[in-house]
């Protein structure tokens, strides 16, 4: 067909329309897309810049597990158990309240963790992970995990959480762990970045915190993929942490179990250790408290009620605890004049109830005296005039020195909080004490010494020194407390302990006297004796007197324990060895305020001393045939664990 000049011209106006029309629409399209890239590149760059840096790979510490700790034979006191919570990283999270506001929709989360949460969101680095709900049930984190895609920045957690199968039986040595605190960050110089995981447990008090090195293990690491939302998309590698080292201790879990609860409600303490290495194998501390209930941030109800206890449950008497020693303390003032050369041991001194020192006298606890008494019958008896004149004879260097050399007056290694160092006092001490307090004579007087010779005045020890003091007497060593037996099945403190350096002859009257106080019949523990032959103990009964008797309050007649207020009355004090002829266990027990060390102290110790030798209940054939019943009363009434598996004779090691 020929195409006439006119259908050409048309044609090709009808071209030229087009492509002015698809001109301007390509035009409008690229100018919308330069001013789109425009607003994106410029007006939102920091937005989208964002984005680009959250699509990434994020690296997270894995907390390691912590070491296990064990009894003597193997019994497990300290344990992880498994725990689910919930954690939140601010940076991950965007919009960090409406993203919380999502999770409480799906689990109930407690308003005080919350409101801790949300404070330590604000405080903390925007990539550190902070948990805001804790101990959940499996159902609960799951319904979290699958609404995941709806919450940026949050993670469903699998951990390990402290745990103390035995609770209150060794809260005051195992101590506890809970949370990093700022304050415990605030105490370490270079802090191990575990500490920034969300909610890590530490140790407070105790072995836990002694030994947080060896319990705390390293970290392990993993690598995941986070997209624009902060939401986990996998995990790339991961590499576990070491687990801490586990720990088996010298206590036994059932001694120490009966040790609690013969000291029952009493504030009181007791300590049981082995004669020939020093094994610590009960620390009891009444009354005590559940460690669990801090491991994750005890009430502020639950707190209040434990600082308010007249008793004292936080604070571990059997180590932090000191008292003035009583009548236990004269076997350092009879060792210390036997050693010096004042005294021999059969030279008699006269008690008429009191000796007089300028216008001043100083009293026998026996009112009418007990007459021409020697070093065996002084101990027996618990004569105090015989001891105030010895004491006063070799003074109160070289009683302090014997008392030191006993393992009083210093502060023992242990892996336990607050170990005391009780006092041995000299005349340079007592100077330097009242040289820092006004209206005290820094002169060391002889009524000083007196005083000392008794175990009364200055002189301050705890249980475990006291035990320590016995253990050293019965088996002629310088042995030395230990607590920690392994690290990873490895022995730890095996040396052998010195030899004492006292003579042996007046080791052996010393040990007679103190076998005559729980076996003759005069004795002052001897309603407290072992009736089983093989096993015969040997001891020192004790009461240490928290108030000044007046002499008008003598004349009277002194008041009894009993009708006085709790914290006016007498502390009571026993220490004891077992078996007399071959001895392998000390114990050293104080009773605050409970009265007389015979009476309140003595039966106590007893029975804890036959619960160590038996490695168990022992027979009631082992008790006077006269107290047969009561015990067995006493022992229906004791909240015991069941014994299980336990072995006999744990502790005849």
């Amino acid at each position: 067909m020929i195409r006439t000049p006119r259908d050409n011209e048309e044609s090709k106006r009808t071209i030229s329309r087009r492509a002015i029309l698809l001109g301007a629409g390509q035009l409008t399209f690229m100018g919308i897309l330069g001013l789109r890239m425009r607003f994106m590149q410029v007006e939102q760059a920091d937005k989208f810049r964002l984005l680009a840096e959250e699509n990434r790979v994020n690296i997270r510490l894995l907390p390691p597990a912590r070491g296990l700790i064990y009894d003597r034979f193997g019994e497990i006191i300290a344990t992880n158990e498994q725990n689910y919570s919930i954690v939140v990283v601010r940076e991950d999270a965007g919009d960090v309240d409406a993203t919380i506001a999502n999770l409480a929709r799906l689990v109930e989360l407690d308003p005080e963790d919350l409101e801790r949460a949300t404070q330590e969101l604000k405080r903390r680095s925007p990539f550190v992970p902070v948990t805001v709900a804790d101990l959940l049930e499996w159902d609960d984190l799951a319904r979290v995990a699958v609404n995941s895609p709806t919450l940026p920045g949050v993670s469903p957690e699998v951990g390990l959480s402290r745990y103390y199968p035995q609770g209150a039986d060794f809260a005051h040595v195992l101590g506890y762990v809970g949370p990093v605190s700022d304050y415990d960050l605030g105490k370490i110089d270079d802090p191990d970045p575990l500490l920034q995981i969300p909610k890590f447990q530490i140790g407070k008090v105790g072995v836990e915190t002694k030994l947080e090195t060896e319990l705390r293990g390293r970290a392990g690491t993993r690598r995941i993929e986070v997209n624009s939302v902060g939401r986990v998309m996998r995990e790339l590698d991961r590499h576990e942490g070491v687990a801490g080292a586990n720990l088996q201790l010298t206590v036994d879990a059932m001694l120490q179990n009966f040790v609690q609860a013969r000291l029952g409600s009493e504030s009181a303490s007791a300590i049981v250790m082995d004669t020939q290495n020093g094994d610590v194998l009960a620390a009891g501390s009444t009354p005590s408290f559940d460690p669990n209930k801090f491991v994750r941030g005890i009430s502020v109800a639950d707190y209040g009620d434990l600082v308010e206890n007249e008793f004292r449950p936080l604070a571990n008497k059997s180590a932090q605890g000191t008292y003035p020693p009583g009548s236990t303390f004269k076997m350092v003032t009879a060792l210390a004049a036997l050693e010096d050369g004042v005294i021999t041991p059969d030279e008699k001194i006269r008690c008429n109830g009191f000796i007089e020192l300028g216008n001043r006298r100083f009293h026998c606890w026996k009112r009418a005296g007990h007459g021409n008494v020697d070093l065996n019958t002084s101990l027996q008896q618990s004569c105090d005039v015989f001891y105030y004149e010895i004491a006063a004879r070799v003074g109160i260097e070289k009683i302090s020195k014997m008392a030191r050399k006993l393992g009083l007056g210093e502060r023992h290694k242990l892996p336990m909080s607050g170990i005391a160092a009780g006092l041995a006092p000299t005349k340079d001490w007592k100077r330097e004490w009242a040289n820092k307090r006004e209206g005290y004579n820094p002169d060391w007087l002889v009524g000083d010494t007196l005083n000392a010779g008794i175990g009364q005045g200055f002189v301050l020890t705890s249980p475990l020194q006291l035990a320590i003091m016995t253990a050293r007497i019965a088996s002629g060593k310088a042995v030395l407390p230990r607590l920690v037996k392994t690290i990873n099945s490895i022995e730890v403190g095996t040396e052998a302990a010195p030899p004492l350096d006292i003579n042996e002859n007046h080791l052996r009257a010393i040990r007679k006297g103190m076998f005559d106080v729980s076996n003759h019949q005069r004795g002052t523990a001897y309603r407290s004796r072992i009736a089983e032959k093989t096993l015969l103990m040997a001891g020192k009964t004790g009461t240490s007197q928290v108030r000044n008797i007046t002499a008008e309050e003598r004349a009277s007649g002194v008041i009894k324990n009993s009708d006085l207020p709790w914290k006016r009355r007498d502390h009571a004090l026993f220490v004891g060895f077992a078996p007399y002829d071959d001895p392998r266990v000390a114990v050293s027990v104080v009773i605050e305020h409970g009265g007389g060390g015979s009476t309140a102290a003595a039966p106590i110790a007893r029975d804890i001393m036959l619960q160590a030798l038996y490695g168990g209940l022992p027979p009631l054939a082992a008790y006077p045939s006269s107290q047969r019943g009561t015990i067995q009363k006493m022992r229906e009434g004791l909240s015991l664990r069941d014994p299980g598996t336990a072995q006999s004779g744990r502790i005849k090691t």
